[in-house]
């Protein structure tokens, strides 16, 4: 009898358990891998973590930092400027009189000490001088002002010039320092020199110990420069112990170190006060070498080789490992390092290792027992069915049928991988359709990115976040940069720098509207910018979130230019390359509006170039064109870049000077605009100096109205001229008054002409040896019925400018022949004197209208003296001669009036037919007070007996005088002195006096 084991009812029972067993201590092995690797990671965040908050307090510390040394640099700009201002350049109103006590020590030194003791000056006796002293009054002055404030921010507050002067507050240093100390030598001084300092901008001294104060300092010095040229400093020291307590850390588990990149240790936990102390009074810097460990001086000395802003990293310190962040400090050569213990940050992951592992055992645990309850049925065999049936349908078998579906978990699973076939079936045949439209969407996609690559416009593609992650090869080849220049570069960083005022705008609407469109300049190699029309516009996804940017970029450079181009010729002179008339009222325009709201101030020039005609006339246009050149090109040097410079045309000039409210600031703009003119200009092979005639008027104060502010400063201009050229004139009510003055003579001269309001007075001409009358000259007067007498000195210049004077000229030359030829009627034939005019002289109807005029009166020719100025015959002297030819073929006499006070040249002056000459009154006055008068008079005298001419002087009115002028051979006298000009209803009583005279 074979025994058979009876089948085991517990055989699924021990399979199942296996399983179990099998498949929990697998779960429980996964979980403490799991575990542990959680646990690194997590200590590896916390790392992080610790290292992100370490790295962004101390970016705040640093910025609050930063802001506190701008802050100060901005104190000391200011004070610079207030000292500048108020001591140099003249302009201080709060500068007082009273003089400084001054101390000549006997160590060669001055000292002066303020009386409230808050100040006091210091420097050597040789370098004394009127500019010292009135320094040292006026700094005393200031420094009452401006140290008490100053001194909150600082300890001290000083200026130092090259000469070795010193005016400090507190006192202590000028005081107590020795009379052969040096300040200049020191480095502070010379960091702010143009060598060390070429922007000239404030700057930080090191850090260095200060025997006077006992005290670590660090001065902030700003230069001053005075016409150009380096003067001196004015600077401010800050403790170094209070500079460092501005740094509070506010985590008592962090702690702060801080030194400069010499490697000089200026803050540190361990080193205290006494510690300073001693290093500073021996003159030893504290070394970060002497005082730290090598792991940490390691991590100083790469920060400050490789110049790094930031630096984070971990170090060993006392057996223990501490993480720090370091970070430099603007404008200070400083570095802030902030540190604390790595183990502080992981104390409370020790406590969660513990309860991670108690955790996951027990996980395992019931993961077991529930598995054991899941399998204690018999399910091995339809599971085999089920895998042989899987197997099949992965080899690819998908019409294979899967075991029926029943009601347990296995028939269960039997129906759902029949449903996973069903499934996978209908995707393999989706997933088929979709390869096919993958295929065409690839090669759609191959076409346009082949567009991207070949457009002719400039294409940066960005992530969300305005990354640059592709640009196609026409922006490479605008701007010449490299792939590598643009790839993970801020999408913005393509803007060049002459446009940083409209990124922050492009980037809010970035932000807010996710597009931007506009004109703008993108940065191109070698610091080229490139003008290009921008469009940026987001990509998004098909739920409508936005995946990347897209920014493309047509370059309008020619388009620009073209513009620029049309604008120059539009707005700019094309001479001289300044603004011309239609620009300069565009500015004036906009001045005008900023002036109306009261916050803005300007002053307006307005001038010409003094004989400029001239010079144009005799070395032709293309030297008048060169003038006009250089002149533009001066004024553009001297001038300030937001002043508008314009040329309104011809030798016509205008300056808009912004934010100038004073007069005084204008005298100096005046000043160095006609010191600039008055430097000789080689025109060719000859030297001209030019001058010019400035008008100036300030707005808002002078006017509101933009034609009357021009108006005022064209009045300002000719009263410029009429006080003798190359100087300037503000302009005043007064102007305005004469202007409108010149308006109504103009009008009433024009009624007086009509009216025949005129009459003409003579004013004799005497020989001073027969005391005889040989002549007249014949001179205007005005005798307005509500005005009275109008004198010629106003209203002549005004016929003149309006042409008025050829009529005016035409009645005198007929009331002057007529008055000749009663005289001869009389048996008195004289000779007679007439002014012409520029106007006159050059008028084509002069010689007929004279011809006219002498044949109707019946005068004798000779007996007419036509007199002319110099100025009138150096304009076109060709023209001048040709036209004294003609007058002289009539018979008459010319005289040059007023010889010696023109430009004459005695090369033409020999070619003019001339007859007389006439000592100017301007030379004869004076006599004989005045040697030089008295020289140039017989000059005159003897140069016309030498070309044979006849001498008239002018303007005698002493005894003196005529003595004189008798010892020199003139004795043809005309002036008060024998009678002034009268009527000639008044000659009887002049006969009589002059024959008495004679008898006497």
């Amino acid at each position: 009898m074979v025994y058979r084991r009876p089948p085991s009812r517990f055989g699924v029972n021990s399979l199942s358990m296996k399983l179990s067993l099998l498949i929990s201590a697998i779960c429980l092995i996964a979980g403490i891998c799991a575990a542990v690797l959680m646990l690194k990671s997590e200590e590896k965040q916390l790392i992080f973590e610790e290292h992100e908050m370490l790295k962004h307090s101390s970016e705040r510390l640093i910025r609050q930092f930063n802001n506190l040394v701008k802050t100060k640099i901005n104190i000391a700009e200011q004070a610079n400027n207030v000292v500048s201002s108020q001591l140099l350049y003249n302009s201080s109103q709060l500068i007082s009189n009273q003089s400084a006590q001054l101390t000549f020590d006997s160590d060669g030194s001055i000292r002066s000490a303020s009386e409230d003791g808050l100040s006091a000056a210091f420097m050597p006796q040789d370098k004394y001088s009127p500019f010292y002293k009135k320094l040292i009054n006026d700094s005393e002055s200031l420094w009452k002002i401006v140290a008490p404030t100053l001194i909150q921010d600082f300890f001290n507050f000083y200026l130092i010039t090259k000469d070795n002067f010193i005016r400090i507050a507190p006192p202590n240093w000028a005081l107590n320092v020795a009379g052969s100390h040096q300040f200049i030598d020191s480095q502070s001084f010379n960091y702010a020199k143009e060598a060390l300092n070429p922007t000239r901008a404030a700057v930080w001294s090191k850090v260095y110990y200060d025997k006077i104060w006992h005290k670590w300092v660090v001065s902030v010095l700003v230069p001053i420069y005075l016409e150009n040229k380096f003067l001196g400093v004015t600077g401010s020291d800050l403790a170094l112990d209070t500079l460092i307590s501005q740094l509070p850390i506010g985590d008592n588990e962090q702690h702060l170190f801080v030194f400069d990149s010499q490697g000089q240790l200026l803050a540190h936990p361990n080193l205290n006060k006494n510690l300073y102390e001693t290093y500073g009074q021996a003159g030893k810097p504290l070394r970060t070498a002497d005082f730290l460990n090598s792991d940490l001086q390691e991590l100083i000395n790469q920060t400050i080789k490789m110049h790094l802003p930031e630096y984070a990293d971990s170090f060993v310190q006392e057996g223990e490992t501490h993480i720090i962040n370091i970070r430099k400090v603007e404008h200070l050569d400083w570095y802030i390092g902030i540190y604390k213990k790595r183990s502080s940050a992981l104390s409370a992951l020790e406590e969660l290792k513990v309860k991670f592992f108690g955790l996951f055992i027990l996980y395992a645990i019931l993961v077991a027992l529930l598995l054991h309850q899941a399998l204690y049925q018999l399910v091995l065999r339809r599971i085999h069915s089920l895998v042989h049936a899987v197997t099949n349908f992965g080899k690819g078998h998908l019409q294979i049928e899967f075991p029926k579906e029943n009601k347990d978990e296995i028939g269960t699973l039997n129906g759902s991988f029949r449903d996973m076939a069903i499934e996978i079936r209908k995707l393999i045949d989706g997933l088929n359709q979709r390869i096919t439209e993958k295929e065409i969407a690839e090669k759609a996609a191959n076409r346009l990115s082949k567009a991207v690559a070949f457009s002719g416009t400039g294409v940066v593609i960005t992530d969300q976040n305005f990354v640059i992650e592709y640009v196609n090869p026409k922006m490479l080849e605008m701007t010449g940069f490299d792939e590598s220049h643009f790839m993970e570069s801020p999408l913005l960083s393509i803007i060049a720098t002459e446009m940083a005022i409209l990124v922050d705008d492009i980037d809010i609407d970035l932000r807010s509207r996710n597009y931007w469109r506009g004109d703008t300049l993108i940065q191109g190699l070698d610091k080229k910018p490139i003008w290009v029309s921008l469009s940026i516009s987001p990509i998004r996804e098909d739920g409508g979130n936005i995946s990347s940017y897209v920014a493309s970029a047509q370059d309008i450079s020619f388009v620009k230019e073209s513009q620029r181009k049309m604008e120059q010729l539009a707005y700019f002179d094309t001479l001289t390359g300044l603004a011309n008339r239609t620009f300069f009222r565009m500015q004036l325009r906009k001045s005008m509006a900023l002036a109306e709201r009261g916050h803005y101030a300007f002053a307006l020039f307005y001038f010409d170039l003094d004989e400029f005609k001239r010079i144009n006339d005799t070395l032709g246009h293309d030297a008048g064109d060169q003038l006009l050149i250089e002149v533009a090109n001066r004024l553009k040097k001297r001038l300030r870049a937001e002043d508008t410079i314009a040329r309104l045309g011809g030798d016509e000039f205008a300056v808009l000077l912004s934010g100038i409210e004073r007069q005084e600031h204008a005298m100096e703009v005046a000043n160095t605009i006609q010191q600039t003119l008055n430097v000789p200009i080689m025109l060719g092979n000859n030297e001209v100096i030019i001058s010019a005639s400035i008008g100036i008027t300030m707005a808002p104060y002078d006017s509101k109205e933009e034609d009357q502010l021009l108006k005022h400063a064209d009045l300002a201009m000719y009263e410029a001229k009429a006080k003798g050229r190359n100087t300037y004139h503000f302009y005043s009510q007064e102007l305005n008054a004469a202007a409108n003055e010149r308006l109504f003579i103009e009008n009433e001269l024009r009624v007086a002409i009509k009216a025949k309001q005129f009459i003409i007075y003579y004013q004799p001409q005497v020989d001073s040896r027969t005391q005889q009358v040989v002549g007249y000259e014949a001179l205007i007067r005005w005798f307005h019925p509500t005005e009275g007498m109008i004198p010629p000195t106003k209203f002549i210049p005004i016929a003149e400018a309006t042409g008025l004077i050829v009529e005016l000229g035409a009645w005198v030359l007929q009331e002057a022949c007529e008055f000749a030829a009663r005289l001869a009627m009389q048996g008195r034939e004289n000779n007679i004197s007439i002014n012409l005019s520029a106007r006159q002289f050059k008028d084509a109807k002069l010689v007929p209208l004279l011809a006219s005029i002498i044949k109707k009166t019946k005068v004798p020719a000779k007996c007419l003296h036509l007199e002319l100025t110099e100025s009138m015959l150096m304009g076109n002297v060709e023209a001048a001669i040709s036209q004294l030819h003609q007058l002289k073929t009539l018979g008459v006499s010319i005289s040059i009036d007023d010889f010696g006070t023109g430009y004459s040249s005695l090369s033409y002056l020999k070619r003019f037919p001339v007859d007389i000459l006439k000592v100017d009154r301007s030379f004869v006055k004076d006599i004989p007070d005045d040697p030089n008068d008295m020289e140039i008079t017989a000059a005159i005298i003897a140069m016309a007996q030498k070309l044979k001419l006849n001498v008239v002087a002018e303007g005698v009115e002493t005894i003196e005088q005529v003595e004189f002028l008798q010892n020199n051979n003139c004795f043809i006298v005309q002036g008060y002195y024998y009678s002034a000009p009268i009527p000639e209803s008044e000659l009887s009583n002049l006969f009589e006096k002059l024959n008495e005279r004679a008898g006497s």
